[in-house]
């Protein structure tokens, strides 16, 4: 069924909102949410049934409940205070007031008697089926699904691609379906399945990542823990998991990108290629991220993730010494801006404009960025490095190393871990801890040799310690991958909240023999 309604066309079938015919990007919560007071328009929706039929009778606060009402409303043009649409009934509920013209969907076209399949979008989908119980009581069941509803939760939480409600992949519960025939009957690319075997006060769960059109396993894990919280145990696991899926996807749709032809890429892929680029970190490479980015938001100047990460691109240039603050910083922000909104609850948007504000020295305002980013999606590791890297030139050096080591928890094969822990690496030198900054600092060139950042904080170590050697070499590194390193560049372009943070870090570079 197709409910029309002003400039919007809401598809159940499809789960496609479209505004004035260009498609209106949501989260399947969120989708969830519009097509269900749509379909109840006769009557006042209780805050219980939207708890019962959107969250499963989970609990939920009334801030996460308003969070999802006021993007619905966002998504088809209401608002809170008007209300044109979406009424809110004191202590009642809600209902949807628009007036609505229903239809049904046409039947798909059938080739050789069979329907056909969904379209797949060049966005890709995900679904994550139950999770097995190999446990062999049925009594556990709850465990493992309750394992894949908090995967699916917290990849929704991501906002590069569709994720499919439970409701739907649920449907594949104990049933012997391939993977490809639940791809094509859900319209997704990507397939989240997995198991749960618990014995006595163990647990062990295996998690796999497929890509159901090629048939290529991309992802692979097994979790092996004491039961000693089972609730703990489930949120480690599901955080260790969702944190690892995005990056796998981004590699795969990088994969795909670069078997088009160039003149048939769209935003998408530019956005993939400029990713793949932006994760290696060289001078050669940000370059080239630009450049796609800027291809990509020429197509759609709307694109809120191309914004989001242009922004993150430029100031991470900054940060290493590849571009100038005052002629990128401008477009920086006014992406980072145009990305916050285009989409307010984008974790990535909010890192941007967080990056921006630590470059530009506004260190209250990044922390509060990239505290905005981590509420929206906790298992975000890029701003979890990026807020430990602005905790650190806030003068807050035990937290920047806590949030740095959560960061490489939370992603262990992530393409930024080199960074990661050079900025660990950078928290223990401003607590004077050298040894250990050392060998962080080597953790991170271990992982990537070109990571300026991490030969800054090894050459500061090391002329500390007075180890001459080791703070030469590291010295030549730095040039080598930062040639205009100078101590002028570094008292004016580096953030510190701290005169003292400063001239620690200038005597490092002093004692290792730069001029």
């Amino acid at each position: 069924m197709r409910f029309f309604f002003e400039n919007n066309v809401l598809d159940g079938d499809l789960r496609e909102l479209t505004c004035a015919g260009a498609a209106v990007p949501l989260q399947p919560q969120v989708f969830d949410l519009l097509l269900y007071l749509v379909t109840q328009r006769a009557r006042v929706v209780s805050k219980s049934d939207l708890i019962s039929q959107i969250w499963g009778d989970r609990i939920v606060s009334d801030s996460a409940l308003n969070s999802r009402i006021n993007a619905v409303r966002k998504a088809i043009g209401d608002d809170g205070a008007a209300q044109r649409l979406i009424k809110t009934i004191p202590r009642k509920g809600f209902r949807f007031v628009g007036e609505v013209r229903e239809e049904a969907a046409a039947s798909p076209a059938r080739t050789e008697g069979k329907p056909a399949p969904p379209h797949v979008t060049d966005r890709p989908g995900i679904a994550v089926l139950a999770f097995e119980n190999m446990s062999g009581d049925p009594a556990q069941d709850y465990f493992g699904d309750g394992i894949s509803e908090d995967i699916l939760t917290a990849l929704s939480k991501q906002r590069w691609f569709m994720v499919i409600a439970r409701n739907s992949s649920f449907t594949y519960k104990g049933r012997a379906v391939h993977i490809r025939q639940i791809a094509e009957e859900l319209g997704v690319r990507y397939v989240v399945e997995g198991s749960v075997r618990k014995a006595d006060k163990r647990v062990r769960i295996t998690a796999q990542l497929n890509d159901a059109v090629s048939g290529n396993h991309l992802w692979a894990e097994r979790y092996d823990r004491e039961l000693v919280d089972v609730f703990a145990v489930q949120d480690e696991i599901t955080n260790a998991i969702a944190a690892a899926i995005e990056p796998q996807i981004h590699a795969a749709e990088n994969f795909r990108a670069h078997r088009k032809p160039p003149a048939s890429l769209d935003a998408w892929d530019l956005l993939m290629r400029a990713l793949s680029h932006y994760w290696r970190v060289t001078r050669q490479d940000h370059d080239a991220a630009r450049g796609l980015l800027e291809r990509a938001i020429a197509i759609d100047p709307n694109y809120g993730q191309a914004l989001s990460v242009l922004a993150v691109n430029a100031m991470f240039g900054v940060h290493l010494g590849w571009a100038e603050l005052a002629a990128v910083a401008p477009v920086a922000e006014a992406a980072a801006l145009a990305a916050v909104r285009c989409d307010h609850e984008d974790a990535w948007a909010h890192a941007a404009l967080g990056s921006v504000c630590f470059s530009t020295r506004r260190l209250a305002d990044a922390l509060s960025e990239f505290e905005q980013a981590l509420a929206l999606n906790p298992n975000f590791s890029l701003a979890q490095g990026y807020y430990a890297l602005a905790l650190s030139y806030a003068g807050r050096s035990r937290d920047s190393f806590e949030a740095a080591q959560r960061a490489i928890r939370l992603s262990p094969r992530d393409p930024s871990l080199a960074i990661y822990h050079g900025i660990a690496a950078y928290a223990r030198f401003t607590e004077r801890h050298y040894d250990e900054a050392i060998a962080l600092a080597r953790e991170a060139i271990r992982h990537r040799g070109d990571l300026t950042g991490a030969y800054r904080v090894l050459a500061v170590s090391a002329g500390m310690t007075g180890d001459g050697s080791l703070a030469e070499m590291a010295l030549g590194e730095l040039r080598r991958t930062q040639p205009g390193i100078s101590l002028h560049w570094i008292a004016t372009q580096l953030p510190w909240a701290n005169d003292g943070d400063r001239e620690h870090y200038l005597e490092g570079f002093r004692r290792a023999g730069l001029r």
